[in-house]
């Protein structure tokens, strides 16, 4: 699931946004619990009340593949996702990645490549339970706009639909699940091809932390050839005692094919306004 935006233009747009929503905003005490993306690399079901901004910011991520001839390494700072409530039941997003660096080594040659990423704007729709409790159901739909540069973005329009899905165990534990359609742009830059990827995860707080355990996978038929990829994902969230509208999380992401990086790691945070 980027268009160019410098960070000083990107902050007036945000600021606007609030203000603009502020009107209809609820009170601390009327708001639905915090339900922050982040971590891990599925989708959750719950919606942000009309009114409130929250924003999540990828700190530092960073992932490395050693399968093959040579090594790619991939860091990304900053990758940001802002969430903002329209109405009781749907919300809009708007993620992008300021910054990302790939170094490439083959035959004792390294190249790299860096800058933006692209822009991805995608509204949520609850179909039940919007506050993610129970049972919850929602629709996701999506489009990213090619603004990365060569070799970081996609290189052509993308889109998608992603339907989280939330089940809870009992004990405090919960089932998460992301199935996810999506039209990709070829490999070449000429034309799309579908793909699907899904995430299924587990979860459970233990005290102001709660763990996750999820396992993701994503296919692509590339008219090149088609791309599989999948990981067996560990992640962490702290909400501080005391800032319920505050959380710290980290993951770490284990590849489970040759197409997938070897290992990646994750932290950020998250701020609910």
């Amino acid at each position: 699931m980027r268009h160019l935006l410098s960070c000083a233009s990107f902050g007036p747009v945000l600021a606007g946004l609030a203000l603009a929503t502020s009107a209809q905003a609820q009170t601390p005490a009327e708001r639905r619990d915090f339900c922050p993306d982040r971590p891990g690399k599925g989708s959750p079901s719950c919606i942000v009340d009309v009114g409130v901004v929250q924003a999540e910011l990828g700190v530092f991520d960073a992932s490395f593949q050693r399968s093959g001839p040579g090594s790619t390494d991939t860091y990304a700072v900053s990758d940001i996702q802002v969430r903002f409530g329209l109405t009781p039941m749907m919300e809009g997003q708007v993620l992008w990645t300021p910054y990302t660096q790939i170094r490439e080594r083959a035959d004792g040659q390294t190249e790299r490549t860096e800058g933006v990423g692209d822009v991805t704007f995608a509204l949520r729709r609850s179909l039940k339970n919007p506050d993610g409790s129970g049972f919850s159901v929602a629709l996701q739909p999506f489009v990213s706009a090619p603004t990365g540069k060569s070799g970081i973005g996609a290189g052509g329009w993308q889109g998608g639909l992603v339907a989280p899905i939330s089940i809870p165990l009992g004990g405090d534990l919960s089932l998460g699940l992301a199935p996810q359609l999506d039209l990709l742009a070829d490999g070449d830059g000429h034309g799309t091809h579908w793909g699907w990827a899904g995430a299924a995860g587990l979860s459970k707080p233990f005290g102001a932390v709660t763990w996750g355990l999820e396992l993701w996978a994503a296919v692509g038929d590339d008219p090149a050839g088609r791309v599989t990829q999948a990981s067996l994902d560990l992640t962490l969230a702290w909400t501080p005692a005391g800032h319920e509208d505050l959380q710290f999380d980290a993951g770490l992401y284990g590849g489970l094919t040759k197409e997938t990086p070897d290992l990646a790691v994750g932290i950020g945070l998250s701020r609910r306004f």
